[in-house]
């Protein structure tokens, strides 16, 4: 069965996000920066989704070869599930936050989510953390560590959907890509679903609002393409436990 059609946006001059199929409503994307050099890809999605991820290289005039890194921002199957096959393509550095790099890796197992009731309604119990295919990682990352592309893209620990949750403030396109510590859902910004530390969750989306980003990126949902950190400062949380 042929892969759908990549489904691209251009959210800034260097940066687009490929929205990959899940089979549902939830939308799941992963983020593309081109530069001279090379593209850094950021989160991986399933682990079948290697071929779409391809098939967006080519739409976007670049080829398998041209990756150059993969930046992580949880170990979940939906971001991290292709990273093993894509660091085949060329000589990648694969990027993971501290916190996480060991689940990544497959030598630990991450914790499950502590799932809210309304939670538990729109998906059921986690039996197993969900891994992806173990990728190693070449580079560990920390709060504040920058990373050499997007004009000096910088982490942000994002602690609470996973141990190691990060996101990445991008100064060349003054954009903050979240992976899972903030979502959209139904028009809303929203505090990310499936949390390990839900209190942590909480407390990490004013690292995020911090950024003052004009744009953010979602690991689900649509991106905001203005007033991102204003957005993400007035977060919601549908989900919450009752009382």
């Amino acid at each position: 069965m042929p892969s759908p059609s990549p489904d691209l946006q251009q959210l800034a001059p260097s940066l687009y996000r490929l929205r990959i199929p899940t089979g549902s409503a939830h939308l799941l994307n992963c983020y593309f920066w081109l530069d001279e050099d090379g593209v850094t890809l950021v989160d991986t999605g399933w682990p079948d989704s290697a071929e779409l991820i391809a098939e967006a290289l080519t739409a976007l005039g670049r080829a398998r070869s041209d990756v150059r890194r993969i930046v992580l921002t949880n170990f979940h199957e939906d971001h991290a599930g292709s990273a093993a096959e894509i660091a085949t393509w060329s000589s990648v550095e694969v990027i993971a936050g501290a916190g996480d790099a060991a689940f990544v890796s497959g030598t630990e197992r991450g914790p499950l989510p502590v799932l809210t009731d309304l939670e538990k309604t729109i998906h059921g119990e986690f039996d197993e953390p969900s891994h992806g295919p173990p990728c190693r990682v070449d580079r560990v990352v920390h709060d504040g560590d920058v990373l050499d592309f997007a004009g000096g893209a910088r982490i942000v620990g994002v602690p609470g959907h996973t141990p190691g949750s990060i996101a990445l403030y991008l100064p060349d396109a003054d954009a903050v890509l979240t992976g899972d510590a903030v979502a959209e859902f139904n028009g809303d910004v929203i505090l990310g679903v499936f949390d390990t530390d839900r209190e942590a969750a909480s407390r990490s989306l004013a690292a995020v609002a911090a950024t003052g980003a004009e744009i953010a990126g979602f690991g689900h949902g649509e991106a905001v393409v203005a007033n991102a950190s204003d957005r993400v400062s007035a977060a919601t949380d549908p989900f919450a436990p009752a009382g």
